[in-house]
């Protein structure tokens, strides 16, 4: 990274971004912090008083300037490159560093930072996209590595800001992730692409369609929305991941077997494990995500902080 754009990244956000929680100056280094999430934590850290520097691929030339007194190191790049990214940068960190990563496969990367740098380590995974404006009401998985205690002003961060911490281990993480993330965005992936081939007219069925099915195809386009490849890299990121997604089409596949065959009983029986399962014939499930989300909407309620920062 040239001088001017050193420079740059350095600059504060206006002072009525600034939280009162904040206790001093940090000196942070976000690699990738250009990528649309690096951009957001690079804000969001700004905005409290901190000196953030990014680098990208093209500025590993000044990683000895960038990294070696960083207090903090953000690791914000594509699954693919998580690992061989902290590889490099742990050459350059002091042992009093802060290592951490935001992808969404925790225990490969949280795996590599123990390994390769003998400070202060910690994953986290944010359960949000990069479009938010400040951590108010999002959710962030907290898994700890080495040393918390030198990431608590970054928890206390987010927590001040309204948000709320999920702590487990990498290894739980990445097995609850298989299902939040891999084989819903599988699923939403083949709904588009379905549609797509059948050419359906969306704005005519929108205007004859149930609430349920207006708030499906407004996820499915937040989906397509996104880049391609951060779409696809969570969908191939792990072995676990294509095996469960494999196994979800083997169960569309027996499903619409049943449905060509116009097996009603086979079919209903099916339905009704699901329906135990899921509780949801004493309404059980419906009523804990009524809950949930009451909580979430009173939360939307709330003053946003740092609506300065911009995606």
């Amino acid at each position: 990274m040239i001088p001017e754009q050193l420079k740059k990244s350095h600059q504060k956000l206006p002072p009525e971004s600034v939280s009162v929680n904040h206790s001093r100056n940090r000196k942070i280094t976000i690699i990738g912090g250009l990528g649309r999430m690096g951009k957001l934590f690079r804000e969001q850290l700004s905005a409290v008083g901190n000196s953030v520097s990014i680098l990208e691929q093209e500025d590993w030339m000044y990683a000895d300037k960038l990294l070696t007194q960083a207090e903090l190191v953000l690791v914000s790049v594509p699954i693919a490159r998580t690992i061989e990214v902290i590889k490099r940068a742990s050459q350059y960190l002091s042992p009093n560093t802060a290592l951490c990563d935001i992808t969404s496969i925790k225990t490969h990367s949280t795996q590599a930072m123990l390994e390769h740098h003998s400070g202060p380590v910690m994953g986290l995974h944010p359960m949000f996209g990069p479009d938010i404006k400040s951590f108010w009401g999002q959710k962030v998985v907290v898994c700890p590595g080495r040393k918390d205690d030198a990431f608590q002003w970054l928890l206390n961060l987010i927590k001040n800001q309204g948000g709320e911490l999920i702590t487990c281990t990498p290894e739980e993480h990445d097995k609850m992730m298989v299902i939040v993330q891999a084989t819903q965005h599988f699923s939403r992936f083949s709904l588009g692409v379905f549609l797509t081939q059948s050419e359906i007219d969306i704005e005519r069925s929108l205007s004859m369609s149930t609430p349920s099915y207006r708030q499906e195809i407004e996820i499915v386009q937040r989906l397509f929305a996104q880049n391609p490849n951060l779409c696809i890299d969570i969908i191939l990121a792990t072995e676990e991941r294509s095996q469960a997604i494999n196994s979800l089409a083997n169960t569309y596949s027996r499903l619409a077997m049943l449905v060509s065959k116009k097996d009603r009983s086979a079919l209903i029986k099916e339905f009704e494990k699901a329906q135990e399962f899921l509780g949801a014939k004493n309404n059980y499930l419906v009523q804990s995500i009524q809950n949930f989300s009451s909580k979430e909407n009173q939360r939307d309620f709330q003053p946003q902080l740092n609506t300065d920062a911009q995606r």
